[in-house]
């Protein structure tokens, strides 16, 4: 539950740490199948919330005037599909890992999946005593359909009018802290309205803007008291960087506005398994294995946006679609003068 409610939190870490008992156990196969192991596991969890963290940058192609603000809590969610589920694990691609029961290549859950039936490997080991060894292992279920099939995201965002059709902005989650987890996010952009700087710019009857965003996400999940396995200060770090790239088009109408546009995102995400660990069958305990592995992923990919906005006084609502690789719901509560 405390793992599940930091994931409702928006905690990228938890998405890295939900397995990370039988990825830890991997180490018995070897720093490289686990490495390998970890990286197909984890990649559609990471990519999927590089997404999630790129939505409601903009909620119009109008730029803010000079000392106009707004403040917004924003609400994002990106869609789980099957494909994002599983990966093919193909066990000629490692060297000491093979499945108990059927092929050679089989299709196994991702951080955002769950093996049902359960599915198990054998583990081959070099034992310094015993010579050859190997142990059975289930291998880890992710979230499986625990989030309703969504990678949520929150932060607050405050946007301010420079002036000539530039407008500034900034995002950020509070800094989010446990025993066993930190994490934080924050963000900055620049929107320039293009169609500001042409003659007679209040006659046309849309507004088309450029957005450049920059988002960082950092966090760390404890392993100490999780792990199972021999050493100290056992951890996971995650360190996550996007761009963003939009081109936006908007209504200018009094209360109710359309927009929308189509973006560039790019951005990795790089998880670093560290501390030291000793694997032990229960007689002999191996040489101490210092800061594992690092794995990581990428998007670079094209999405378009769709969304519409409602305007009363001080108070706004926006909501949009993302369709790109992971389709990507967002609201806003804004709040904001002129």
């Amino acid at each position: 539950m405390k793992k599940l409610l930091t994931l409702l939190l928006f905690t990228l870490v938890t998405t890295v740490s939900k397995a990370q008992n039988d990825i830890d156990a991997l180490l018995a196969a070897g720093v490289e199948d686990a490495q390998r192991f970890a990286n197909d596991y984890l990649a559609p969890g990471t990519n999927g919330l590089m997404h999630s963290m790129n939505a409601n940058w903009f909620n119009s192609g109008k730029a803010k005037p000079l000392g106009g603000f707004e403040i917004s809590v924003v609400v994002n969610a990106s869609q789980i599909q099957n494909e994002n589920k599983i990966f093919n694990l193909n066990t000629s691609d490692y060297n000491n890992i093979s499945f108990s029961q059927g092929s050679a290549s089989q299709s196994v859950a991702s951080v955002l999946g769950e093996n049902d039936p359960p599915i198990f490997v054998q583990i081959q080991y070099e034992d310094p005593i015993f010579g050859n060894q190997s142990q059975t292992l289930e291998l880890p279920n992710g979230i499986g359909d625990g989030t309703a099939n969504l990678l949520p995201t929150a932060y607050i965002q405050g946007a301010l009018g420079l002036s000539k059709g530039i407008e500034l902005k900034a995002r950020f989650l509070p800094k989010y802290d446990t025993d066993e987890v930190s994490v934080g996010m924050y963000g900055a952009g620049l929107q320039v309205e293009f169609t500001n700087w042409l003659p007679a710019d209040k006659l046309w009857p849309i507004a088309i803007s450029g957005l450049v965003a920059y988002t960082h996400l950092d966090g760390e999940y404890d392993l100490t008291d999780s792990s199972g396995i021999l050493g100290e200060n056992q951890r996971i770090e995650n360190v996550t960087n996007t761009w963003l790239f939009q081109l936006i088009a908007s209504t200018k109408l009094p209360v109710i506005n359309f927009y929308g546009g189509l973006g560039y995102l790019k951005g990795t995400s790089e998880s670093d398994l560290l501390g030291t660990y000793r694997i032990s069958n229960g007689i002999v305990t191996s040489e101490p294995i210092v800061d594992p592995f690092s794995v990581s992923s990428d998007v670079a990919t094209v999405r378009g946006t769709l969304g519409t906005k409602l305007k009363l006084g001080f108070f706004r609502l926006n909501a949009e679609y993302h369709i790109s690789e992971f389709n990507t719901y967002a609201i806003g509560i804004n709040f904001g003068f002129r």
